[in-house]
């Protein structure tokens, strides 16, 4: 009963409207009323489940993410990408899907990633003569990729959800190979849809003019370099990494490019503190909502409730992906990777699926969430940016969904595009 309790008081309060961290605190809290225990109980696992060591890499990659976005990074990533791809046949389309690959490897972050790129792309494609559902389509699914880079905040929250059997640097080199099927994905989709529609080739600007892109965005996108190499050569942790990129950011915002002014730092320290906020909120709730979980078993239900279905690991990985992107499309990637990875994890592996793997099948499908309705985040910014209702961009977004989908089906079921980079490393 208490179980029953726990996921319709959820349920129910999501459907209500209800923020996520709230129906997830509250829900634990009606059944820990129910089952008489003293609520202090749910209060000491929130404080222990924030309280770690590790976590203090999140407000830094969160930080060093706003200072590249409000420094002005994004516009020398443009330049680069549009010089690189933009003669080809809808290469303005093909340039932002590079544009939101790079960036979202300075950023670690989707959302930010289409706040930054869409700012500056949706209205240049929109002023050459795409079709905005078109512009806003290929930079939100573009910008999915920054789930899967060095500076995403998501993979520490795997790692410790994990309970210490994934190491963030193993994360780390596994999402570079995903990140790159995915771009790959993308930019198929962003030409044959290109093609289909007859968007038009630009010119070359000449190999001056790339060197001279190339060189201005350098800078920002040594921050990738420094995090993969500084924690995979053991130079530095996730956390010290983490640490390293905002003094390196803001050097480079301040000293390098000089675009950095007393506001956009207050804005941007300012909004790394609302995004830690909510973060470290979910993670606290989410921790509650865990001990319950374990407390009934849950892993246990789900396990047998999925072995009655099927064991067929094939079946299997394909009913934990559609369970994920369904909850995807209702929580935050936290508050998802914090729940599902103590109950899905397990099940994985006894499957076969390495726990390295299963974690960017998890920040892939998390990500598609994002893009999503009702939740959607960078789909109702992007749409927001655009000027279109989601309504109209969903009538369209099939070319690139199913580049993800394919994208998504391939990290999960071969398991070398995961872990190649992790084994070669590492050994």
């Amino acid at each position: 009963m208490a179980l029953t309790i726990l996921a319709v008081s959820f349920i129910l309060l999501l459907v209500l409207g209800v923020p996520v961290a709230f129906a997830i605190g509250l829900s634990a809290i009606c059944t820990i009323l129910y089952e008489g225990l003293p609520i202090a109980v749910l209060f000491q696992q929130m404080m222990s489940g924030m309280n770690i060591f590790s976590f203090l890499a999140i407000p830094f990659f969160v930080f060093s993410g706003e200072l590249m976005l409000h420094g002005g990074i994004a516009d020398k990533i443009v330049a680069l990408a549009r010089n690189m791809i933009g003669h080809i046949r809808g290469g303005l389309g093909m340039s932002n899907v590079v544009a939101c690959t790079l960036f979202g490897g300075v950023s670690g972050s989707p959302t930010a990633d289409v706040s930054a790129m869409g700012t500056v792309m949706i209205p240049m494609m929109k002023k050459e003569g795409y079709h905005v559902d078109y512009a806003v389509n290929v930079t939100t699914h573009a910008s999915l990729v920054g789930a899967l880079m060095p500076t995403s905040h998501n993979m520490i929250i795997y790692s410790l959800a994990a309970g210490g059997k994934v190491s963030v640097s193993s994360l780390i080199a596994a999402g570079v190979v995903p990140a790159v099927v995915l771009t790959i994905c993308m930019l198929v989709a962003a030409y044959l849809v290109a093609v289909k529609r007859g968007y038009p080739a630009g010119t070359f600007p000449g190999w001056n003019a790339l060197w001279r892109s190339m060189a201005a965005a350098a800078p920002g996108l040594l921050i990738i370099v420094i995090i993969l190499v500084g924690i995979l050569s053991g130079v530095f942790t996730a956390t010290e990494s983490a640490a390293v990129a905002v003094v390196y950011s803001i050097g480079l915002t301040i000293f390098v490019y000089r675009t950095m002014t007393r506001e956009k730092f207050l804005k941007a320290a300012a909004k790394a503190v609302k995004t830690t906020g909510v973060v470290l909120l979910l993670i606290g709730v989410s921790t509650m909502f865990q001990y319950l979980a374990a407390l009934y078993q849950v892993a246990d239900l789900a396990g047998a409730a999925v072995g009655s279905i099927s064991t067929n690991p094939l079946m299997v990985f394909l009913i934990i992906n559609i369970i994920l992107f369904l909850l995807g499309t209702f929580m935050d990637m936290a508050s998802t990777i914090l729940i599902c990875t103590p109950i899905f994890l397990p099940i994985a592996m006894q499957y076969g699926m390495d726990p390295v793997q299963f974690g960017m099948v998890m920040l892939i499908n998390c990500a598609l969430g994002l893009n999503t309705p009702p939740v959607g985040t960078t789909q109702f910014v992007g749409c927001a940016i655009g000027g279109i209702s989601v309504g109209e961009v969903m009538r369209t977004i099939w070319p690139f969904y199913t580049a993800l989908i394919a994208a998504l089906l391939l990290v999960t079921y071969v398991p070398s595009f995961s872990l190649w980079l992790p084994r070669l490393l590492m050994n």
